[in-house]
């Protein structure tokens, strides 16, 4: 019994972290496995007979609607993300390298749509959409509502990037006879680029994720997130759980992409 305690007290960290990672993949290989559920009606219980079935792997298009609303997804989160990138770039910089009348108050404005819940940014862009500008819901409507709160992201993420950057190395560059654009161009830019890449595919994933706010400025569109919804009540087709679970996989191997050049870069730079 002493031995039993003596080693939970020591692994107790590493149990406490595999016990929290199970309990955040356990959607994820719920979504994985019922991917190759050989269902007749309905994907929410598992058929015994004929699963597992790679039939859905090779045909993910084979829900109706299914593609089509992936299409507007991915379509809604490459232009909120392109916008918001290119803006919340620009007042990271203003905010980090400039002193102007408001900086601090902008500064709070900036986490203002990060910290309101998204019910209320949904109904308040619905009211600002049909009561303010008559405009009718659709594709434009939510593609604005997804920069309004992906901008907060994207000034959060560049601005620590720059906040962390050494003042030392333009310094350097002014001193070797570099004009300021050649100084942003080689110096600034280049160590910025990681953050400004790093809050991009931020944007895009919250772009791509986001079901609230889209269902209340969306109207007749339909995204891949108001898909699986509208799917839940008679089932999400497996075709769905092919979707998901192969966008789960483009991040993490993004990631893995990004933490292998990064290592290699800073081996290199040693």
């Amino acid at each position: 019994m002493s031995r039993t305690r003596s080693w939970v007290s020591d692994h107790l960290a590493m149990i406490i972290a595999v016990a929290v990672l199970v309990y955040l993949f356990l959607p994820v290989l719920y979504t994985f496995v019922f991917s190759f559920n050989n269902y007749r009606r309905s994907n929410i219980t598992w058929n015994p007979e004929g699963s597992p079935t790679l039939k859905h792997w090779a045909n993910p298009c084979g829900a109706p609607g299914v593609c089509p609303a992936l299409v507007e997804s991915i379509k809604i989160g490459a232009l909120a993300t392109l916008v918001a990138t290119i803006l919340g770039t620009l007042i990271a910089f203003a905010l980090v390298r400039y002193v102007f009348r408001g900086r601090s108050s902008t500064n709070v404005l900036v986490f203002l749509p990060m910290a309101t819940p998204e019910v209320v940014l949904g109904a308040s862009l619905l009211t600002i959409f049909i009561q303010g500008f008559r405009m009718d819901l659709g594709f434009w409507t939510v593609v604005i509502a997804h920069i309004m709160f992906c901008i907060s992201f994207v000034v959060v993420t560049v601005k620590a990037r720059l906040q962390s950057l050494d003042p030392r190395l333009e310094e350097a560059a002014s001193d070797l006879y570099a004009n300021p654009r050649t100084t942003f161009l080689r110096i600034t830019f280049p160590l910025a680029l990681p953050g400004i890449v790093a809050a991009a595919l931020l944007s895009f994933s919250l772009s791509f994720d986001d079901f609230i706010i889209t269902n209340f400025v969306s109207g007749n569109e339909t995204t891949f997130p108001k898909f699986v919804y509208v799917s839940y009540t008679r089932g999400i087709p497996a075709q769905a759980n092919v979707i998901g679970f192969s966008m789960f996989l483009i991040a993490v191997l993004c990631v893995i992409a990004a933490q292998i050049i990064g290592s290699r870069r800073r081996g290199v730079a040693a």
